[in-house]
């Protein structure tokens, strides 16, 4: 079904199209364990985005409709589902961006398990991210000020601060959609963040953890992760920043 323009808007209104979303749905309580497409067509605004779109979905035509979402701004990551084939943030996308003459296609992110319609587990996701110890470590007494760090000393690290953990990157990952013990970039992406802050003392034993077969070693450099990261982050400079530091210590 193609977008049509509605009514003529009046002077000063932003016209409305007619947009149908291709949404894969999975409603083991209705529909057994079989997953389907189902079409909705509502009317937006090219400048809505595909999270505005969504929600007219479901309070205008199906309550049952099922994706999650909160601070709608691309902080807290929720929302990341594959949009036309590509990872990335319904908060961040313009219908106006994704050619609404034709059906949108909108399905789960790949490689975790599915509960209901975008939803997915992100358990395995958040086992990995936890094993990598996502926190500062420090083995020397506490410090009767702050733990001062240079601007250089806080640029090595920088990039890799600003992951929100939506899983965009991981579950865009090939290797990580056919291995499901690999860590997977965002938790690379963590342990870059940690491995070399000038004031963390853990450094040698997240490289160990990540030296393991199924850590850094899997990655491909396919630069999916990068693609799909809804922050900017080199993910794959990352990965290879951590691969040169075990590199490095071992020799």
């Amino acid at each position: 079904m193609t977008a049509t323009l509605s009514e003529p808007a009046a002077v000063g209104e932003v016209p409305t199209f007619d947009v149908t979303l291709r949404i894969r749905r999975f409603t083991p309580e209705t529909h057994g364990d079989e997953a389907y497409w189902q079409e909705f067509t509502i009317q937006a605004h090219g400048t809505d985005r595909l999270l505005d779109a969504l929600h007219k979905a479901k309070w205008d035509v199906d309550g049952s409709l099922s994706f999650r979402r909160s601070c709608a701004h691309g902080v807290c990551g929720s929302d990341a589902m594959r949009i036309n084939g590509r990872n990335r943030l319904a908060c961040k996308t313009l219908l106006k961006d994704l050619d609404p003459e034709k059906p949108i296609t909108v399905e789960p992110i790949k490689g975790l398990p599915v509960i209901k319609d975008l939803i997915v587990d992100m358990e395995p996701f958040f086992a990995s991210y936890r094993e990598i110890m996502p926190f500062l470590v420090s083995e020397s007494q506490k410090p009767t000020k702050e733990r001062l760090q240079s601007a250089e000393q806080r640029e090595r690290f920088d990039d890799t601060t600003k992951c929100i953990l939506c899983a965009a990157c991981t579950s865009s990952c090939p290797v990580f959609w056919t291995d499901g013990q690999y860590f997977g970039p965002a938790a690379i992406v963590n342990a870059h963040r940690f491995i070399f802050d000038s004031r963390d003392d853990a450094g040698a034993q997240r490289l160990e953890i990540l030296n393991d077969k199924e850590g850094v070693w899997r990655c491909r450099t396919i630069f999916n992760c990068t693609e799909a990261c809804p922050r900017g982050i080199e993910v794959t400079k990352a990965i290879q920043e951590v691969k040169r530091a075990m590199v490095t210590r071992a020799y």
